[in-house]
């Protein structure tokens, strides 16, 4: 790059050169993956696909409070981490956290409903899109503040830990989080306690407007700092299910064991802006159009096809969560926004443990 980093506030990253994605890695279908899970993980991937296209529909038609951030395009993470953790494992989330929240197995309804703003959604209407949280499911909570989450990440493995479980934490972020300075402490932190927590970094090459790239002194803002913690450097496919899957697998084995932390960078593209008030202009000519030939969902119904499953299986897949979304949009419409009374719940606390009994 030609422009002086010091002139980045006058630079048009449109004019970058685009960043393609890598091509299809066809070996993966060989990975030793049970089919039942696979068909599992591309019912996920169209579960989220659905919901968030839903989502983006309800937003422009004025319906969805407050600003949404999106997972379209990078549904294979979510997907392919849900399928290799238990029920009782926790995941942590940035505010890009519908689709980690869904993938947990949070009902549809509640969650459009939250979106909505009404007194049937997950957290009664008052979280909104960036903080879904379901405890039941483990989902522990998005977060607004940029690597926050991590240290909490921490603290539950750590609790896991003490409690001699064989429980793990999982935490999202994107690319951004890697120049903050709480994804460094919890990178220490868990390495020196060998906490049974995995750190997955959703690369999708932008932080909010700005390449990653530009403002960051690697290549792979994660995988290429893993080392200087004592972590193998892990570098997948973000957009293919089976590799997302085969290396939180091993993460997952390596936590329970009690062998520590791993921290996996997954490179993937967001379809559209950051934010619903983004519209991604920032994005190189090509770069888009080359990630959207890669999009995980359709590379991957293909994938399953080649390995023997039915055209009509996919369809009826497809068809049943179609219903599925409409079911939820209408209960989400249906249902009250909150009262008055909701306004004086959930707002105090006395720094005691009875809440959590």
């Amino acid at each position: 790059m030609s422009t002086d980093r010091a002139e980045a506030g006058r630079y048009d990253f449109a004019l970058r050169p685009p960043r393609p994605p890598a091509p299809v890695d066809h070996g993966n279908e060989d990975l030793p993956i049970p089919l039942e899970t696979r068909v599992e993980m591309y019912r996920l991937q169209q579960e989220l696909r659905q919901f968030e296209k839903r989502a983006y529909d309800l937003f422009m038609q004025n319906l969805v409070k407050g600003t949404s951030h999106l997972s379209l395009g990078q549904e294979a993470v979510a997907a392919g981490v849900a399928a290799a953790i238990r029920p009782d494992d926790y995941s942590f989330a940035t505010y890009r956290g519908h689709a980690h929240t869904l993938a947990r197995g949070v009902g549809m309804g509640p969650v459009m409903a939250e979106l909505l703003g009404r007194e049937d959604g997950l957290l009664g209407g008052k979280g909104g899109s960036m903080h879904l949280t379901s405890v039941e499911h483990g989902m522990m909570g998005s977060y607004a503040i940029v690597g926050a989450h991590l240290c909490i990440a921490n603290g539950a493995a750590w609790s896991a830990q003490i409690r001699g479980t064989d429980q793990v934490a999982v935490a999202f972020f994107g690319d951004g989080t890697t120049n903050i300075g709480a994804f460094h402490e919890a990178l220490n932190f868990a390495v020196v306690w060998k906490l049974p927590v995995i750190f997955v970094c959703e690369n999708n090459l932008y932080m909010e407007y700005t390449p990653s790239d530009f403002v960051t002194a690697v290549p792979h803002p994660a995988a290429d700092r893993a080392p200087a913690y004592g972590l193998e450097a892990v570098l997948v496919d973000g957009n293919d299910a089976d590799a997302v899957y085969e290396a939180a697998r091993k993460a997952v084995e390596l936590a329970r064991s009690g062998g520590g932390p791993s921290l996996i960078e997954a490179m993937t593209y967001r379809h559209g802006g950051h934010s619903r008030a983004d519209p991604g202009k920032y994005r190189p000519d090509g770069e888009v159009d080359a990630w959207m030939k890669r999009d995980p969902i359709p590379m991957y119904h293909q994938r399953l096809l080649r390995l023997g499953v039915a055209e009509g299986q996919l369809t009826e897949i497809q068809q049943e969560v179609a219903q599925r979304v409409d079911d939820a949009t209408e209960y989400a419409k249906a249902s009250a926004p909150p009262g008055d009374a909701a306004l004086m719940t959930d707002v105090w606390a006395d720094g005691g443990s009875a809440w959590r009994n």
